[in-house]
């Protein structure tokens, strides 16, 4: 994925404008599984691939509602002063999800001034990791803990189907013993 984003970088530089800036921004999910009630981490990058520096830059994700997650640390909406060219940024937001099922993790929005003496900001957008499934805690839970307590039950449970077995051996052993041993010393 990071080389295809290379290489859509290069083109860009190649065949595009090198006067104004011009940014490459792409958002990731960090996290393999993304858990309700568990901390999601999010990654913006911005890559300025243009001649100049982005004045102004803004970084708006709306796709993170109050309704479906808490912010734990980081922002949502996000400043740089300057972006030099070909400098790059990032940025990280983690969240927790308040509720299982699918959610559309779709790209965030960033305006820019492309120069020093331009007066329209520049309107992008990242690139969007597309639907996940938030799994509920209780299934994660159920695949990934270690089942201390149910591992205990089953020792409890097998402990009689081995030990009676064990005990009986161990007096007719000990009964044995004792008579060999009465006959030697006759």
């Amino acid at each position: 994925m990071r080389s295809l984003f290379v290489v859509f970088a290069v083109f860009c530089v190649v065949l595009g404008d090198n006067e104004n800036a011009q940014l490459l921004a792409s958002k990731t999910i960090l996290n393999q599984y993304a858990v309700e009630n568990k901390d999601l981490t999010v990654e913006y990058q911005i890559y300025n691939i243009g001649g100049s520096a982005a004045i102004d830059t803004q970084l708006v994700d709306k796709s993170f509602p109050e309704s479906d997650f808490e912010v734990v640390h980081g922002n949502l909406e996000v400043t740089w002063q300057r972006i030099g060219p070909g400098y790059n940024v990032s940025h990280v937001v983690i969240l927790r999800p308040k509720k299982s099922g699918y959610f559309n993790f779709t790209s965030a929005e960033i305006s820019y001034l492309p120069s020093e003496t331009a007066k329209e900001p520049q309107l992008g957008y990242t690139s969007a990791p597309g639907e996940g499934g938030i799994v509920s805690f209780k299934d994660y839970d159920r695949k990934f803990s270690s089942h201390v307590l149910d591992w205990s039950a089953f020792a409890v449970m097998t402990l009689p189907s081995l030990g009676i077995p064990f005990l009986l051996w161990r007096s007719s052993k000990t009964k044995y013993e004792g008579i060999k041993a009465a006959k030697k010393a006759a």
